[in-house]
């Protein structure tokens, strides 16, 4: 009888393998980036933890039951066959609450503080103080979102006295966030905000959520944050927005098109700051993948269950 097989398309430090190991001695777990170490396993895979693109066409007649991706976002997958063949699928959401939070900061503090601004001139050892320094300090944060990232958003920024504006599928209320708005309440909300972050994934209900109508809402002195997906926002007319000074400036670190293309005008913006598709990196990532969900998942999944740690909802697409 041949072994149950884990596939994990990682290079995972020793000490977190083994910890994966002593759950399923008797299975055979294949490990590594390279496509050459499981693609000739993909077939009978019952367990596949990390999710590759190139994965799609053997997936179609696999034997897998369980795909932990490594990521938050399922966009990449074929998620109507998945669902048809009743495959469970779990997401990385969590891992990135602190480092994805702490890139929102940044961009935040940078944009304004004019850090941006000050890193270009001493690369030209150019000493000029730039004008209209704004503070974060009891400003107005609308947080679009308010899973596990929106909620340490919320936290952060009432270390800085903020006043928290958050919006969920269900309207239900937050710590930390003092007015909670559905999505049919957006444009209530988008004019209070100094500040608005996306942190939402990418559905069809949530598709282009952010283009001309919204931006015309915002104050001029407001800055857009997306750390969500590319697709959320209707990038050309966030383009003219900015341009048109209907608000202040952006920090976003996804995009509809990645890498984004070199011919892009956000490239060249003075109010814009651009990280590629990195807010969620972080020295702890495999860590917490492992320890904080896969495994709790994976002692499930040998029990007879269904993994509980961010199982996938097929009709919410998340």
């Amino acid at each position: 009888m041949s072994k149950r097989k884990l596939i994990i398309t990682q290079n995972l430090n020793e000490a977190l393998l083994e910890k994966v190991k002593e759950l399923v001695p008797d299975w055979q777990v294949i490990t590594g980036r390279s496509p050459d170490i499981w693609k000739d396993h993909l077939t009978d895979a019952e367990v596949i933890a990390g999710w590759k693109a190139s994965m799609s066409e053997s997936i179609e007649v696999s034997d897998v039951k369980w795909i932990q991706t490594w990521s938050a976002g399922v966009n990449s997958l074929p998620l109507e066959s998945l669902k048809q063949r009743n495959v469970q699928i779990t997401t990385a959401n969590g891992v990135h609450a602190f480092p994805i939070s702490e890139t929102i900061f940044g961009f935040m503090l940078a944009l304004t503080r004019k850090i941006d601004t000050y890193m270009q001139q001493q690369l030209a050892k150019s000493w000029r103080p730039a004008t209209k320094h704004q503070e974060i300090h009891e400003k107005t944060i609308g947080i679009i979102g308010v899973g596990k990232i929106g909620k340490e958003t919320a936290k952060i920024a009432k270390a800085f006295g903020m006043t928290v504006l958050g919006m969920r599928h269900s309207g239900k209320a937050e710590e930390y966030v003092d007015e909670m708005f559905t999505q049919e309440r957006l444009a209530d909300l988008l004019p209070r905000c100094d500040f608005i972050v996306v942190t939402l994934p990418l559905t069809a209900e949530t598709e282009n959520m952010f283009g001309k109508y919204e931006f015309e809402l915002m104050k001029p002195s407001a800055f857009f944050i997306n750390i969500g997906r590319g697709k959320l926002v209707n990038q050309r007319e966030l383009i003219q927005a900015l341009l048109d000074k209907q608000i202040a400036g952006a920090g976003l670190d996804v995009f509809e098109t990645e890498p984004l293309p070199e011919t892009n005008p956000l490239w060249e913006m003075d109010n814009v700051m651009i990280t590629p598709h990195t807010s969620g990196d972080t020295e702890l990532y495999d860590q917490r993948l492992i320890l904080d969900i896969f495994i709790p998942n994976l002692k499930e999944y040998l029990n007879g269950k269904a993994p509980s740690t961010n199982l996938l909802d097929y009709n919410k697409g998340y």
